[in-house]
């Protein structure tokens, strides 16, 4: 299988060439040439564990990597996982269910992508014997995920930009109290969607990507995307099968990418009856889905900071498959908003297939009260954000993206329960190592440059 960019002005990449190199080189998103059909598999894989499971599915995407080394990455990537089932369904009604998807190393849905991406960055080292330099920007989980599943890996350093103070501190601390070498946190000032803008435009310097053999670890990554679809079908296949069809998978999102995965399963032949975009009060995807104005605002500090985001930049690949696959149109329309700051959908049906919701933080709170009250489980901010207007729903799979000790503090307040876990509490006596930097590309390439 090839792989194009959303933008319609790069050559076809193979997987392995689009997961090194990233953003393509027109800026575009690689997204599959076509998605294939899966619709004739889905339900014989029913019953495989999650490994099996995920490899099945990435067989179809990774043709260029031999199936007997695809299935050993896979089966290392998810070695670490603290759950047998690795992304257990929890019933909390007859139609409500929750799917944790925290039983990683770092506590955080991004996991699931980033310990696969950190063994496939890895297998190129290895087969190419160049080093590369992976940066990403990251609102909160993706940081301590992508460095995690690159930690100590030989010939890889990891450069992750993140917004000062608009962390948890545990997300912090995940990030910062390491001592391996090939690892740098870079503070910003600013919001994510500073620190994300800088990481395009040091991308978008072609000559510069090449000379630091420069990756992408953020979702713009099209291994990020696939590996995410995989726990879709896992939770599709752990329903009950009357229900599957039924069933509205409800996603907290800040970037986009994680329920673009689920959509994407569906056009691949996974059958629901649709997705649900929850939001915190930084809520364009909001606005996007229950008005049609996809349009920049500020970006408001909340208890759920990893959705703090205006500019989700996996948009623009649910751009690109709505539009029928259209690069023409998607880079218009993206270079229009990058100039103008907004988007009118203006007649197109494209939010088919889509409902949304939003939240702000006295709400998150009273969810996470209310919750703890009527169903005794604990959630962290970001899952509370599902937990809205669930009565529409004949079923509901609310993806749990975060372990609640990530954020102690407003869980506590909210249940009166403190939530641990061992791994957070042995960083808390760590001291933290990050590196300050401006958010701008002449900066960010300036250290990259010092540490080679």
């Amino acid at each position: 299988m090839k792989f194009v960019s959303t933008r319609g002005q790069t050559e076809p990449h193979s997987f392995s060439e689009a997961v090194r190199i990233g953003l393509a080189p027109d800026k575009g998103l690689f997204v599959p040439e076509k998605l294939p059909d899966l619709s004739s598999e889905i339900l014989s894989w029913d019953g495989l564990s999650y490994p099996e499971l995920c490899y099945e599915f990435f067989k179809h995407f990774a043709t260029d990597i031999p199936q007997d080394e695809l299935k050993a990455l896979i089966e290392k990537a998810y070695s670490r996982f603290d759950h047998a089932e690795h992304a257990p369904m929890v019933k909390l009604s007859d139609k409500l269910y929750v799917q944790e998807l925290f039983h990683g190393p770092t506590l955080a849905f991004k996991d699931f992508a980033l310990q696969l991406l950190g063994c496939l960055y890895e297998r190129q080292v290895a087969k190419s014997g160049q080093s590369i330099n992976v940066l990403g920007a990251t609102s909160g989980d993706t940081g301590a995920a992508a460095i995690n599943g690159l930690l100590g890996k030989k010939g890889v350093n990891i450069f992750i930009l993140y917004p000062d103070g608009r962390v948890s501190p545990l997300q912090e601390r995940q990030m910062t109290c390491l001592e391996e070498e090939n690892v740098f946190p870079l503070c910003i000032k600013g919001s994510f969607d500073d620190a994300q803008a800088a990481l395009k435009d040091v991308f978008g310097d072609k000559e510069f990507s090449q000379e630091v053999h420069l990756s992408a670890v953020n979702s713009i990554n099209l291994a990020r995307i696939l590996a995410q679809c995989v726990y879709y079908i896992y939770a599709y296949l752990k329903l009950p099968a009357e229900r599957r069809e039924r069933a509205t998978f409800v996603v907290p999102t800040g970037n986009f990418g994680n329920v673009l995965a689920g959509w994407m399963a569906s056009r691949m032949g996974m059958i629901v009856d649709g997705y649900r975009v929850a939001t915190n009060q930084n809520d364009i995807l909001h606005r996007f889905f229950s008005e049609g104005d996809y349009s920049l605002g500020d970006v408001q500090p909340s208890h759920a900071p990893s959705m703090d985001i205006q500019v989700a930049s996996n948009f623009e690949r649910f751009l690109y498959f709505s539009l029928g696959g259209n690069a023409d149109m998607t880079r218009e329309i993206m270079e229009g908003f990058k100039k103008d700051g907004n988007f009118q959908v203006g007649g197109m049906a494209i939010t088919e297939f889509m409902t949304s919701t939003r939240m702000d933080d006295a709400e998150i709170a009273q969810t996470i009260t209310n919750v703890y009250r009527d169903y005794g489980y604990v959630t962290d901010p970001h899952t509370a954000c599902g937990f809205k207007e669930l009565e529409q729903l004949e079923t509901a799979v609310i993806l749990s993206t975060a372990h609640p000790a990530k954020f102690p503090d407003v869980v506590e307040k909210c249940t009166g329960v403190e939530p641990t876990h061992p791994s957070l509490e042995a960083l808390k006596s760590k001291d933290i190592r990050k590196f300050a930097v401006a958010p701008d590309e002449a900066s960010i390439k300036a250290f990259i440059r010092s540490k080679q």
